[in-house]
């Protein structure tokens, strides 16, 4: 029996289980007739909301990202400083607990549909001008620091990509990593 749900929470229910199927497998092996016998709607209706598959994978890499940048939106009551290690916990707090959303914006990378990958970029650019603008505090932001905090997302992102699947260590060493990296990368002490 089909459970009757607003249009919002349909929608959101059908991006929830795309994006746990996209994150276990290649674009290429989710099917949409998968997507809407789990949801329990008909194929129709999952097109009604998403008219072709890659309109739903942009979908679920759009939501994603804004639910990221909508988390690790910066407490103006804290310091930049403070901002940063933050920031990096509501980071680790959204890849822990939305792990196959966390997949999915970074398995767009390889997507090579240029309008995907633009959505998962500038979620990406959001957040590394809320790291420029915490460093901003301790260093001169040159093309260098730039170059440095974009060298230092592909890191993080490796990482966490790496502790979802192989949690070995606890995530506040991961953190720790991940700060300390950061200063290193940008040629800095940390304070304290």
């Amino acid at each position: 029996m089909r459970t009757r749900l607003s249009t919002e929470q349909r929608r959101e229910q059908l991006l929830t289980i795309g994006a746990g199927l996209f994150a276990k497998r290649p674009y290429d092996e989710v099917w949409i007739e998968e997507v809407a016998e789990i949801a329990g709607v008909s194929r129709g209706l999952l097109y009604h909301y998403f008219p072709t598959k890659r309109d739903f994978f942009a979908e679920i890499v759009r939501a994603e990202c804004a639910r990221l940048l909508r988390m690790s939106e910066p407490d103006e009551g804290v310091s930049r400083l403070g901002q940063l290690t933050a920031g990096l916990d509501v980071y680790l707090d959204y890849a822990q607990h939305h792990a196959d959303g966390y997949r999915v914006i970074h398995r767009a990378a390889a997507a090579g549909d240029t309008e995907i990958r633009e959505i998962r970029d500038a979620g990406q650019a959001a957040n590394r001008e809320r790291v420029l603008a915490g460093l901003a505090e301790l260093t001169t932001i040159d093309e260098m620091t730039k170059l440095a905090v974009r060298a230092w997302f592909t890191f993080v992102t490796a990482v966490i990509l790496d502790w979802l699947d192989n949690p070995v260590i606890a995530r506040e060493d991961l953190r720790d990593l991940c700060v300390r990296t950061l200063f290193a990368a940008v040629g800095i002490t940390p304070p304290g």
